[in-house]
């Protein structure tokens, strides 16, 4: 009864936390509510006219909401190059930055989840996706592996720091044989959800684009950059933001990450491109459409061409130990990379898989505004949830956040 009491101490103490910060804090929460209401409103559009409200046809099926989808994956991922160094080899130069790792998977899973459900077309829907209710198709349909992938990663990163911050809320410390089997768990589980769903690609045997057998590893190296990448921007963001000391050894190791985690994402797509454009069959016109366009058909150049040189610019410059060591330099490169990727994994893998189609047309695809902002919608969504949990997690691991029992509060009360 006791730690019932103290939950829901911590979730009242929490929310009445939430509604306190500094201006800035209500600036950022109030634009990211005011994105959050554009997108639902360009949303009730797509609920209204369904998916012809988006540029997505028969020919190109799959659009700007599954390349968030995709690319999300990797970010959900990256938390993992935190948690094995915690958890698992007990470094705690990372333990700082660990419960932020987290949270950011968990944003991110929600958000894939969002995408997925825009890609439906509704939630009306998502029946299909019980099993038993539905037509889940397990163990038959990759996407039905993907889906309890991603469930499954969603649960073990709440469940993992929620355990660890209610030991801290109460002052106690967590007990290592309750987390460290999850977090052994979790570290297998990340590597599955994005094999899964590059599996997912790579099972559609009409897409050659995708029949790749580098597409599960590339998967993983580029959710290793992209991903910490992200966290390092975020870590500077909470520094600067917040009273909550981030030490400089934290973030170059993190980025020491990125940088083998980028040179090998780099190598492989090096090794694509030869394998495209060396020996070229009929299958390599996804890969042409995309670098050089198709019979007039470019629509995607400038998105791959600013891509490729920003991977290979911030991919370089991380490469030298004093421009790594640099933190501005370091925040430049982690930006470039994280856009790059996002680019790369999104719409360079994508869209150029359904182009040209089955019979040689080439119907080009553009993301509508309905499509954009539920997009930014989404995005907004997702950084509501981590600023939450983060400002939470924060305030507990700082101690502005703890239990108090009731013993203690009539014994204050009567001073």
């Amino acid at each position: 009864m006791e730690t019932f009491r103290a939950f829901i101490s911590m979730v009242k103490d929490s929310l009445g936390y939430l509604t306190h910060g500094s201006r800035a804090y209500h600036v950022w929460m109030f634009f990211l509510t005011l994105i959050m209401l554009i997108g639902m409103y360009f949303y009730s559009i797509q609920l209204d006219e369904g998916l012809s409200a988006t540029g997505m046809t028969d020919r190109v099926s799959w659009g700007l909401y599954i390349s968030n989808f995709t690319f999300l994956v990797g970010v959900a991922a990256a938390a993992v190059m935190l948690v094995m160094p915690t958890y698992v080899l007990h470094d705690i130069d990372f333990k700082q930055a660990v419960l932020i790792g987290e949270g950011l998977a968990v944003a991110a899973l929600v958000m894939c989840l969002a995408f997925v459900v825009a890609d439906m077309g509704g939630p009306s829907v998502l029946w299909h996706m019980f099993p038993g209710i539905g037509v889940f198709n397990f163990p038959s349909s990759m996407l039905a592996w993907d889906v309890i992938a991603l469930n499954g990663y969603l649960f073990i990163n709440i469940s993992i720091p929620l355990y660890i911050l209610f030991r801290h809320y109460q002052g106690k410390e967590a007990k290592a044989r309750v987390y460290i089997p999850g977090a052994i768990l979790s570290v297998l589980w990340a590597v599955g959800i994005h094999l899964v769903t590059a599996f997912l690609y790579q099972g559609l045997q009409a897409k050659p684009f995708w029949n790749n057998a580098l597409l599960g590893p590339r998967f993983l190296a580029s959710a290793f950059a992209a991903g910490p990448a992200l966290i390092i921007l975020v870590l500077a963001a909470i520094r600067k933001f917040s009273e909550f000391k981030i030490e400089d050894k934290t973030i170059k190791k993190i980025a020491l990450i990125v940088t083998v985690a980028a040179q090998i994402n780099l190598i492989m797509l090096v090794s694509e491109l030869f394998k495209e454009f060396y020996a070229p069959t009929h299958h390599s016109e996804s890969a042409y459409y995309l670098f050089f366009g198709l019979d007039g058909k470019t629509a995607l150049l400038p998105w791959i061409w600013t891509a490729i040189p920003l991977n290979v610019l911030a991919t370089v410059m991380l490469t030298f130990h004093k421009l790594r060591n640099n933190l501005n330099v370091l925040y430049v490169c982690c930006f470039m990379l994280f856009v790059a990727i996002w680019i790369e994994k999104g719409f360079g893998l994508i869209v150029p898989g359904f182009i040209p189609g089955p019979y040689g047309k080439i119907a080009e695809y553009t993301p509508t505004w309905v499509e954009i902002w539920v997009s930014l919608g989404i995005w907004a969504m997702g950084a509501f949830i981590f600023t939450m949990l983060a400002k939470t997690s924060i305030g507990i691991e700082l101690g502005k956040l703890r239990y108090k029992k009731k013993e203690a509060v009539k014994t204050e009360t009567a001073k």
